[in-house]
């Protein structure tokens, strides 16, 4: 089978490569093998290739396969499978080892693909939505029952978009940045029930002050972080709450530049990984929110271009390129 690996870290278009691989073991008892179809490129998974701050560069003994997310079509059960079936639509999330052709999945991560829901939606139907419900938790935890404003950042992004679809069913009043006017215009077209600001205007925190209402933020929900954290923690309202759930940004800000005690401001990081910590009930809520989410609202999930496995480099230039709006596909066919 054909599988994207890598053996080091660095920036994944040069130590990525295409290459094949053994397929994976029949599925044991409560497993499921699935052809994948298409899987996302997300920054976090970009950001597992590259490596994390402090991390070393030497190589791994054995390549690894990046993705954890992704659909495709069941091909064989394991002993006791009930529930899933040869030939049926499947997402998946977290399963390591996405960007190969075929996986062996547990059941409990594996989700059948609701009818009407096209591939490239299944394909991301479930990270994205549950890093917003996750986000949204943190919310209500940092407002204690006392709703305030909520900025974002990455407003554009296609979590942002699921923020700003949430914000408006359930009533929160939120402000949205991006970084250039012509975003900000396509984010007004497509919510003008809120504000949208550009980071590139020269007044834009005084814009956040204004629409906060001249006190500042209670939340800022930060995709970014970086050199930006600083003038994030300066348009909370005193004992605010800065959520950082993402690095698209460069540069740092050291922790002692944010005011943080004098101001009773808290800085607090939030990852999609927490999710399988949520017990299976709750996870199962979760998963059916999400999938009703792709049936309900597919415009959500917007794709950017899809490429095939063997052209990743072009898919992560895509991923990076200014402007993008939606996600990029890695795919392959389906035999």
């Amino acid at each position: 089978m054909r599988a994207l690996t890598y053996d080091q870290h660095g920036q994944a278009g040069q130590v990525l490569r295409l290459s094949e691989q053994p397929p994976p073991a029949a599925p044991a008892a409560g497993q499921v093998r699935v052809r994948v179809l298409s899987r996302p490129i997300h920054p976090g998974d970009l950001a597992v290739v590259e490596g994390f701050p402090g991390e070393s560069r030497q190589r791994f003994a054995t390549p690894r396969i990046p993705g954890v997310e992704g659909m495709g079509v069941i091909e064989t059960v394991g002993e006791g499978v009930q529930d899933l079936r040869p030939g049926q639509r499947v997402a998946f999330f977290p399963v390591p080892a996405a960007w190969s052709e075929l996986l062996t999945a547990p059941t409990d991560l594996v989700v059948p693909v609701p009818e009407g829901v096209s591939d490239e939606t299944a394909a991301l139907m479930l990270v994205n939505p549950l890093t917003l419900l996750t986000l949204l938790r943190a919310v209500e935890d940092a407002q204690r029952s006392q709703a305030g404003a909520v900025v974002q950042t990455a407003a554009g992004s296609s979590v942002g978009k699921l923020v700003s679809a949430a914000a408006l069913k359930h009533g929160i009043p939120l402000v949205n940045l991006v970084r250039s006017a012509t975003g900000a215009q396509t984010l007004r077209q497509r919510f003008p029930e809120l504000t949208t600001i550009s980071t590139a205007d020269a007044d834009w925190r005084t814009q956040v002050r204004d629409a906060t209402g001249g006190r500042g933020a209670q939340v800022v929900l930060d995709a970014v972080g970086g050199s930006l954290t600083g003038e994030l923690a300066g348009l909370l309202d005193d004992g605010g709450t800065l959520i950082t759930y993402g690095q698209l940004g460069s540069g740092s800000t050291p922790l002692e530049s944010l005011a943080l005690t004098p101001r009773a401001l808290t800085v607090r990081g939030v990852s999609i990984g927490q999710w399988m910590t949520r017990t299976p009930e709750e996870r199962a809520e979760d998963v059916a929110l999400a999938a009703r989410l792709a049936a309900t609202s597919p415009e959500l999930f917007e794709v950017a271009a899809s490429y095939d496995l063997a052209d990743f480099a072009k898919a992560v230039d895509h991923v990076r390129r200014p402007g993008k709006s939606g996600t990029v596909l890695l795919t392959s066919p389906a035999s």
